[in-house]
């Protein structure tokens, strides 16, 4: 019996060898913009919300601005973080589907 504790608690150790906690930087809040009136153009135009990107090695905001209509859905997604196969990725902000 004791033998077979023994196994089980190496077993176990060995499991959670494998489940490392990955740790990631999280993502600042939000600043506070004004969205002011859009340009004058033939083009329609869409808000694009400022939002923080990853740079690599730290998070850089990105001022919202107006961007042309076409081709953006009316959902904005911020930037995550997304658990892979390789382990954290981090997603862009980008336009829902």
């Amino acid at each position: 019996m004791r033998r077979l504790a023994c196994l089980a608690g190496v077993l176990l150790l060995a499991g959670l060898a494998g489940c490392q906690q990955e740790t990631y930087p999280p993502v600042p809040p939000l600043r506070a913009e004004t969205m002011g009136k859009p340009p004058v153009t033939v083009t329609p135009l869409i808000w694009r919300p400022g939002h923080w990107d990853w740079t690599g090695s730290g998070y850089g905001w990105i001022p919202g601005t107006f961007v042309p209509r076409e081709g953006h859905s009316d959902m904005w997604m911020p930037g995550f973080w997304a658990r892979t196969g390789q382990g954290w990725q981090w997603q862009a902000a980008h336009w829902a589907p």
